[in-house]
């Protein structure tokens, strides 16, 4: 039988992530570098390191057992799987942003508001629920900048101590959706390999907290 296995999200969740699977006796065998598949200390379990985007793509497809990633990520993919833990870190917030001189929440004369975000699905779900048409503009890299080049009047973004908005002229307007690492699960996975599901949820789960 194959390992089981684990996607892991790279960037700022990557390191917290193998701190938790480490404390629990899930270790990290090796560095990643530039090796995507990594042994774990129990020979029964691997893991893959990708980008967080990517990570409930592969879970939801069966290409690994379970991940981790953010609550932006989730909502904004719509994957189809479960969500068992909340991990306790990774704390953040995806909110709106502009300008302080910039009129919100509607600008001056009904003029329609362009938003850059890499987060379209969310940004429309959240104006749409308000009632507020806009324009989405998806970026994929910095959006911070997309105010100062007159791309566009607001940004939506993930926002942590709200540095980067300050350092870039930007003030916070709303918030979206409160964010953290999640645990992830292929559906058929949970059912499938259940003993190894169970295990890896209840090691976890010490110092984590079910998802509601």
């Amino acid at each position: 039988m194959t390992p089981f296995r684990i996607a892991l999200p790279k960037g700022r969740l990557f390191e917290p992530t193998i701190a938790l699977f480490a404390a629990q006796g899930l270790g990290m065998r090796g560095e990643p570098g530039r090796r995507l598949l990594l042994p774990s200390e129990n020979p029964q379990i691997e893991f893959l390191v990708v980008k967080p985007g990517d990570v409930p793509t592969y879970v939801e497809s069966g290409a690994a057992d379970i991940g981790v990633t953010g609550t932006d990520v989730l909502r904004e993919t719509g994957a189809d799987v479960l969500e068992p833990l909340r991990l306790g870190f990774g704390y953040c917030r995806l909110a709106v942003a502009s300008h302080p001189e910039t009129a919100y929440p509607h600008l001056d004369g009904g003029f329609t508001a362009r938003v850059a975000t890499k987060y379209p699905r969310l940004t429309r779900q959240h104006f749409a629920s308000v009632g507020r048409a806009v324009e989405v503009v998806p970026i994929s890299g910095s959006v911070e900048v997309a105010p100062l080049l007159g791309l566009a009047h607001w940004i939506v973004d993930l926002v942590d101590t709200g540095r980067t908005l300050r350092e870039n002229g930007l003030v916070e307007r709303e918030t979206i959706l409160a964010c953290e690492a999640t645990m992830v699960a292929n559906r058929a996975s949970q059912k499938l390999r259940l003993d190894t599901y169970l295990d890896i949820v209840s090691r976890l789960s010490r110092r984590s907290r079910l998802s509601p």
